[in-house]
């Protein structure tokens, strides 16, 4: 990899690779976990592909950093994860796993990549959105061979094209009128919603516990407790219209009850998880063209952005909150002086 040290690093080339060393960091200690204690035969080599590219990409990470006198941030290491611990989630969880945060780094990636401007920050997170779209293909490849993939509802294609020819399309929200049905686009991110928290709702249990804290434990169940509520306000919204919620896979988890993971792991994953939610909900309601479909996400947006706020107070109060790189404080620079 060639590093161009003559042009500058902009504040977006900055903050996105900061952003990538935290999200591979953590991913190396989960995906070292899981690799060393899945069975599965066709599950594993997924597993270690996504190992293998967090660690190159940290190794790539690092060369970045040394080049430019970059601070390497402290992110996560061995000390955040007990390899020794019981096994915690079932095979067929793990293969959901990454392939969900496949889908969440292709959308990473291509925002990194959209605002950079340096030949090699472009080709770095180019390489990741192609490596990253590799493993969202083949996780989703074993998914299909075994039957579990969760595929989204099937509706007949359309054979004419139309138009919109009353505003009540666009209505959803008045108790007198009924609602249109679902059109195609509405129902994929219905869908896709319901997918995520499902594996949210699963992460928040295994996170509750084997956390020692009893904080943390009450701060996972109440994540755990506002995904199953969206889950099922997004699976009736499928059902009034005749369609069938996702058959999820056996995504279970074990009875352990041995830390894991470091508390400050699991709160920087449950924030990531928080943005990644905060985002695909956004998404949706600027593409949902029934009002109560927006009204709903917009509502169920700021609930997850209280669990968020709560979740940051608590990485806060324990020191766990790694800030971004930033501009100087001029104003305190200058006090310094006085």
């Amino acid at each position: 990899m060639k590093i161009n040290k003559e042009i500058p690093l902009t504040a977006a080339e900055i903050a996105s690779l900061w952003t990538s060393y935290m999200n591979d960091s953590m991913s190396k200690c989960i995906l070292g976990y899981l690799l060393k204690h899945i069975k599965d035969k066709e599950i594993k080599p997924a597993i270690r592909f996504a190992f293998d590219l967090s660690s190159n990409h940290l190794n790539q990470l690092h060369t970045f950093f040394n080049q430019e006198q970059y601070a390497v941030p402290d992110g996560f290491s061995d000390k955040d994860v007990n390899m020794d611990a019981p096994w915690l989630f079932s095979d067929v969880f793990c293969l959901t796993y990454v392939n969900e945060m496949a889908r969440a780094g292709m959308l990473a990636y291509s925002g990194f990549l959209s605002m950079s401007a340096r030949a090699d920050i472009r080709d770095y997170f180019t390489k990741g959105l192609m490596e990253t779209s590799s493993l969202y293909n083949q996780t989703t490849e074993i998914a299909l061979s075994k039957g579990i993939y969760p595929r989204h509802p099937v509706i007949e294609v359309p054979k004419e094209i139309d138009y919109v020819d009353s505003k009540n399309y666009l209505s959803g929200l008045n108790p007198f009128n009924s609602k249109r049905p679902l059109n195609a686009v509405e129902i994929s991110h219905l869908y896709l919603n319901i997918v995520t928290n499902t594996v949210g709702v699963k992460l928040c249990v295994g996170f509750a516990q084997t956390s020692p804290s009893k904080e943390i434990k009450e701060f996972m169940m109440r994540g755990k407790d506002i995904s199953k509520k969206h889950i099922k306000i997004f699976a009736d919204t499928l059902l009034e219209n005749e369609l069938q919620t996702p058959q999820l896979p056996d995504i279970s988890v074990s009875d352990s009850t041995t830390q894991t993971f470091s508390d400050k792991l699991m709160m920087f994953h449950m924030s990531l998880l928080s943005a990644t939610g905060i985002g695909n909900y956004a998404t949706a309601a600027s593409v949902s063209q029934r009002s109560d479909l927006v009204v709903n996400y917009e509502r169920l947006s700021l609930e997850i952005s209280r669990l968020a706020k709560s979740g940051a107070d608590i990485m806060i109060k324990h020191n766990w909150l790694e800030q971004p790189p930033g501009v100087p404080d001029r104003e305190r620079l200058v006090r310094e002086k006085e």
